[in-house]
């Protein structure tokens, strides 16, 4: 087997790059925008409760960075471990998977010498492994130690009271950006795309014909609490998951979620985001069991474009979670499952969303019952193609084919909104306009 290349530990002072350093914004071109201190409106969403969400809104000269590169980043970002205040402002293109020099990693970087996807595939075929449980042995921990490999050099940590915010034409690819039990975060402005995990595990035991399950997503919310994600724009970039290969029978999926948010994380915005060509988009919430997550999840999604998106738009458990306002726009059958997933003690309050969609797909498609019992759902309008626009009851066609019914009512009513909520016929041209990386 092929013996990788070391992968170097990211150093957490500022490192030197094509002969320019991370420096403060004080001192470089270009100036800290308004957007970049800018903290969540009031009454916005979920993410204003209590203390508000404020970013690194207040940082002085000497924590405002401009990064260009993946080295400059985890500079500015220190580990995640720093809690005062920064405004990390990333500049043209980012990919994660590169050294501190510069060079690009493949996977065969990361690879340990024990591992071999050929080998893998041989040791775990269900043929030979079988399907009652998971791969385990020598070469399940060779895949578990590559894995870390990656995971050290893709996994950035965001520590407490930060703002990341892209300048035009951000990007950040590759990256799995953690947020991870701390308070007080702000990420706008930013193109994230492809946080391809080399290295998927094999779960003969996840459904009835078993599955390969990635490791990383773009954007990780996980014990996090008042944060606001905002104006960016989430995809698998050029390497979408319909074009890889099929191993057992099952897609070998490279990509986890898009933006989850997990383990008692609590009190969060999202709002004028694009989410397209992704699979397993928004997970609120990781288990089903009782515990952390109770009383906590509180999440607000408005103002997003769901653009041909596979499932969890979103999925939920636990969490008071407010869904309004946003637009889905479902072309694509082949990669459809579900959008509203209603999970376990979950309470899904949605309103005045439109649904663009083709004919194909059956309105009682849109709504899946992941253990749940009632969910909320008002003024929703759908078209199909450039047909009429009417109104329709997507909780109402998923009970007219299923049993047992959701109920309608998820127990709760929304206030913290920044402003009136907008009509649902207005919402198609409103969120086509403002959505996404950049735009206002």
């Amino acid at each position: 087997m092929r013996t990788a290349r070391p992968v170097l530990t990211a150093t957490l002072g500022l490192v030197l790059a094509a002969g320019v350093a991370s420096v403060p914004a004080s001192a470089a071109a270009p100036p800290v925008p308004a957007a970049a201190r800018a903290v969540l409106p009031a009454n916005d969403g979920w993410a204003a409760a209590t203390t508000g969400t404020t970013g690194g809104s207040a940082a002085d000269d000497a924590h405002v960075f401009v990064v260009r590169n993946r080295a400059e980043l985890a500079a500015a970002l220190a580990g995640g471990t720093d809690p005062t205040p920064r405004i990390v402002l990333i500049k043209g293109t980012i990919r994660a998977n590169e050294d501190d020099a510069g060079n690009p990693l493949t996977c065969a970087d990361y690879a340990d010498p024990e591992y071999s996807l050929d080998a893998y595939l041989a040791a775990y075929d269900p043929a030979v492994w079988g399907r009652a449980t998971r791969p385990t042995g020598p070469l399940e921990d060779a895949r578990v130690r590559s894995q870390r490999n990656q995971a050290a050099r893709v996994q950035l940590k965001v520590g407490a009271n930060t703002t990341i915010h892209g300048l035009p034409n951000a990007r950040l690819i590759g990256a799995n950006l953690l947020i991870q039990n701390v308070d007080n975060v702000i990420v706008r402005d930013v193109r994230f795309e492809d946080a391809a995990d080399c290295f998927p595990a094999w779960d003969p035991t996840d459904g009835s014909a078993g599955n390969w399950n990635s490791n990383y997503d773009l954007v990780t919310l996980t014990g996090a609490t008042h944060v606001w994600a905002d104006h960016n724009t989430f995809s698998d970039g050029d390497n979408i998951d319909a074009n890889q290969p099929l191993y057992f029978g099952r897609p070998y999926q490279v990509h986890d979620g898009a933006l989850d948010i997990i383990r008692a994380s609590d009190y969060v915005t999202v709002s004028w985001n694009v989410f397209q060509e992704h699979d397993k988009t928004m997970l609120i919430g990781s288990t089903n069991t009782v515990g952390a997550d109770v009383g906590k999840l509180r999440v607000t999604l408005h103002h997003n474009r769901f653009a041909n998106v596979g499932q969890r738009v979103p999925r939920v458990r636990f969490g008071q979670v407010d869904v309004y306002n946003n637009l889905y726009y479902q072309t694509d059958e082949d990669t459809y499952a579900y959008s509203w997933g209603v999970g376990v003690y979950s309470a899904i309050h949605a309103e005045n969303n439109f649904l663009l969609r083709s004919a194909d797909l059956a309105l009682e498609d849109f709504v899946y019952d992941w253990g749940g019992t009632a969910i909320t759902e008002i003024g929703t309008l759908t078209r199909v193609g450039t047909g009429p626009v009417r109104a329709v009851s997507l909780v109402g066609a998923y009970n007219a084919t299923h049993d047992p019914d959701l109920g309608t009512d998820a127990g709760w009513t929304p206030v913290l909104r920044a402003g009136p909520v907008t009509p649902t016929a207005q919402v198609p041209a409103l969120v086509t306009r403002g959505a996404g990386a950049g735009r206002r």
